[in-house]
């Protein structure tokens, strides 16, 4: 279905009118969290709860749409009666998500064909494999991974949304031919939620951002449209394809939710570039990290895509209602946080996140442990996806603190060599690093991103920049501010770590990192593959 339009607003926002607020929808791979924020972009109510997380197979990764959704729901109410305000009050809703991970399901009744595959999951690399290694036949050579870049920016890979949805095309039973009819829809999970919010099978439009869009490997950055020879290589009916928005544009209304009903969906934004967006990344050639279940450096590179020769994904920052797209070079790391989470629950290392930081800042450092947290695979700037999660330098002298310390150096470490790509595909280097994400809160970690990048790190006052972004964007469109100027007057500097390590301290600890991912390469192969080790 195409996207339907409402007609561009009268400001609503200071004197001129009561519409003042705007409630954020961030769906994040863990957790969904709905924050309701002031003109001042202040938050004022949010709420806030955990989904599962499933994993069927080594690799496999999902979550359960219509618990997400079902989530979602109860949150929206849930902060909008801490609020204490009336519908009249909110200006609009902005949504952000996790952005490759991807669902289908069925036109008619909104249902679900099966489990939302999770942008972390590898199970299709077999399909990436297979796409990789066809023959083009103007040169008689492979494809090779770069096969789409030129038009998608994204080399052939498990992380993006494509290869997802041709699985579940060719792996559940009927789902190719209940495509070809026209019976079938696919989108991220951006489009799942306004799919439900307006309606759902009876009246919910099926569209997306440009933002997210751009991770599926099946749009044309160009062009802004889906592309025919992408999707003529994966397989996949146009027919399933949602439309293509922009990320700041009154999109449709919320039907069915008490309290809501008419209140206008007004942002879209993938939750890295809704980061971006918080941070008010605006000028070419700012950059903002996010530190949060993986970690994602953008670097805003204008009105032009860049195509990285370094290992980067070239992706759209943003695009405001009619103005021209804004571009973005992106360093996407699996795993960041999420590491982390692994010693919670997989080896109870900790209890809970509030043990992290004290464990990590009682040890001046880690012993000599390195953890490679390659659990699918390295992405940027590597892209290997044989690649598995190595722990290496273990002495009896190593303790637990040590480990949670190394897995919060893992996230630095990563960081810098996403950083380094950047300022090799751009030719300049970043005079400072606007950081945000859970991570960002750890003092410890912060100061050891200085010490390794050797420039100043930033964290904002608000560390909600996803929340934020996303509800800068329904701001925009709802006339609650004015432009982009005057978000970057809201956007304040919370604290500021410079540098103080010793350049030849961290020359060792660069190069040391650089030999524990070395250790990390070349574990998966076809008898590991057939053992079920490798996630396909």
């Amino acid at each position: 279905m195409a996207a339907q339009h409402l007609a561009d607003p009268a400001p609503t926002g200071g004197a001129a009118g009561r519409a003042d607020h705007v409630i954020a929808i961030d769906q994040g791979t863990t957790s969904t969290r709905v924050i309701v924020f002031d003109r001042r972009a202040k938050a004022v109510a949010s709420a806030q709860r955990e989904h599962r997380q499933i994993f069927e197979r080594p690799g496999w990764v999902g979550h359960d749409a219509i618990e997400i959704w079902r989530t979602t729901e109860a949150l929206l109410r849930e902060a909008l009666g801490k609020a204490r305000i009336a519908k009249d009050r909110i200006a609009g809703i902005g949504i952000t998500n996790q952005r490759e991970t991807t669902v289908v399901w069925d036109a008619a009744t909104g249902e679900p064909i099966g489990d939302a595959i999770v942008w972390q999951d590898t199970r299709t690399q077999g399909i990436v494999d297979a796409l990789a290694a066809e023959v083009d036949p103007a040169t008689g050579q492979p494809y090779g991974t770069e096969r789409l870049r030129a038009i998608t920016g994204l080399p052939l890979a498990s992380y993006f949304s494509a290869g997802k949805v041709r699985w579940m095309l060719d792996e559940i039973p009927g789902a190719r031919e209940r495509a070809e009819r026209g019976e079938l829809r696919f989108g991220t999970i951006d489009s799942w939620l306004v799919y439900n919010l307006t309606g759902g099978a009876e009246h919910g439009l099926h569209v997306t951002d440009v933002t997210n869009a751009s991770r599926t490997q099946l749009c044309d950055l160009r062009t802004l449209d889906w592309s025919e020879e992408a999707l003529d290589v994966f397989g996949i009916p146009r027919s399933m394809l949602p439309g293509i928005v922009s990320s700041s544009e009154q999109i449709g209304e919320v039907r069915g939710i008490a309290g809501l009903d008419g209140v206008p969906i007004a942002g879209i934004l993938g939750d890295q570039q809704a980061a971006t967006f918080g941070q008010a990344a605006f000028a070419p050639g700012s950059a903002k990290q996010t530190f949060g279940t993986g970690g994602f450096l953008i670097v805003n590179t204008g009105e032009r895509p860049v195509f990285s020769q370094n290992g980067l994904l070239t992706t759209v920052a943003y695009r405001i209602g009619n103005a021209s797209p804004v571009y973005a070079l992106e360093g996407s790391v699996a795993v960041a946080g999420s590491l982390h989470h692994w010693l919670r629950d997989n080896l109870g290392l900790i209890r809970d996140s509030t043990e992290i930081e004290g464990l990590a800042s009682s040890v001046p450092d880690t012993g000599g442990a390195y953890i490679v947290p390659a659990f699918s695979g390295l992405f940027a700037p590597r892209w290997q996806p044989d690649a598995r999660g190595v722990i290496v330098g273990l002495t009896r002298f190593v303790t637990k603190a040590h480990l949670v310390r190394a897995a919060s150096e893992a996230c630095a470490f990563q960081t810098v060599e996403v950083i380094d790509a950047a300022a090799a595909d751009t030719g300049e280097a970043l005079d400072e690093l606007r950081v945000d994400g859970g991570g960002s809160a750890s003092d410890m970690m912060m100061q050891f991103q200085a010490d390794l990048l050797g420039i100043d790190v930033v964290r904002p006052e608000n560390l909600e920049t996803t929340a934020l972004g996303a509800a800068f964007a329904a701001g925009l469109a709802t006339g609650v501010w004015s432009g982009t100027a005057e978000l970057q007057g809201l956007v304040r500097e919370g604290r500021r770590w410079t540098p103080r390590m010793a350049a030849a301290d961290r020359a060792r600890s660069l190069r040391l990192w650089g030999r524990a991912v070395e250790r990390s390469l070349g574990w998966v192969d076809d008898d590991v593959r057939a053992a079920g080790g490798a996630g396909s």
